[in-house]
C-alpha cells in the first residue's frame, strides 16, 4: 500500500468525527495549540511562504508532513472542494 492508497483511508475517521483542521488558519491555529498529529500538504500549493509557516512548526513538534498529490485531491480526502493543507 502505498501513501496516497492510505492517507484518504487515515482522513476518513476524524473527517467523520469533526478531527480535522481544514486551510492555513486552522491548520497554524492546530499546531500552536498542540493538537496536531499529522498534517497533509498539497503538492502543488503554490505559496512558499505558507508551506514555511506549517512546515516550521511541524518539525519542532515532530510532527510528520506527508504530501498529497493536488489540492483538488486532498479536498476530496476532506470532503471540502479544494484544500491546501489539512491537519489531523
Amino acid at each position: 500500500m502505498d501513501i496516497n492508497t492510505a492517507l484518504p483511508l487515515v482522513i476518513r475517521k476524524p473527517r467523520v468525527h469533526g478531527g480535522l483542521a481544514r486551510g492555513l488558519h486552522e491548520a497554524a491555529k492546530a499546531i500552536e495549540q498542540h493538537n496536531a498529529h499529522l498534517c497533509v500538504l498539497a503538492d502543488d500549493c503554490d505559496q512558499p511562504d505558507y508551506v514555511k509557516l506549517v512546515k516550521a512548526p511541524c518539525a519542532d513538534q515532530n510532527v510528520k508532513v506527508p504530501r498529497a498529490p493536488s489540492a483538488k485531491t486532498l479536498g476530496e480526502w476532506a470532503g471540502v472542494s479544494k484544500i491546501s493543507f489539512l491537519i489531523y
